[in-house]
């Protein structure tokens, strides 16, 4: 279950994940040199939008893909808050596949694999450069790109992964459907 986890705050502190039961809870694996970085700014509506009613962000900074979140955890706090004036709070960074993911992750991933990417400007590129890396790679649950996205009810289900390629609207009305 999502509460048996812990993860680390940027500014080094555990968050016990059992503090947000009866929350509805967006996970996300953010980079502040990507394509993907703009979503921030929606990520932050949606925290403004829905945190009063139950809506709690872990923003998980991750530089596994292309190294596009260089930088300290305070670095990418300041970058975050100075081009996207976010409020939510920001995790420590940290691996999301392979062998030092964090355990959250590990867990998500077994709740929700992949299942493609949706339309996008990017869809052809990234499926393009994944499948020149590996064959298979459709078929795993891996955390493929920046900005993958999870969904958990206030149950600590997890119901829903998003690509970075999915539209916003689609988490807006995701979340929406669970307060």
């Amino acid at each position: 279950m999502i509460y048996d986890f812990k993860v680390t705050t940027g500014k080094g502190n555990e968050l016990d994940l059992s503090d947000y039961k009866g929350k509805v809870i967006l996970v996300v694996n953010t980079a502040t040199g990507c394509g993907f970085t703009p979503q921030y700014a929606p990520i932050e509506q949606l925290y403004k939008d829905y945190h009063e009613q139950g809506l709690e962000i872990l923003d998980i900074p991750c530089n596994q893909f292309g190294g596009q979140a260089p930088g300290t955890d305070d670095e990418i706090h300041e970058f975050c808050t100075l081009h996207f004036n976010t409020t939510f709070p920001q995790m420590k960074k940290s691996d999301v596949n392979g062998e030092n993911e964090l355990p959250l992750y590990t867990y998500l991933k077994s709740q929700k694999g992949f299942e493609g990417f949706q339309d996008h400007p990017y869809k052809e590129l990234l499926e393009k450069m994944f499948s020149e890396a590996d064959p298979d790679w459709a078929s795993k649950p891996d955390i493929k790109w920046n900005f993958t996205k999870f969904v958990i009810d206030r149950e600590g289900n997890v119901v829903a992964r998003f690509e970075p390629t999915a539209d916003m609207a689609d988490v807006e009305s995701c979340i929406k459907s669970l307060l």
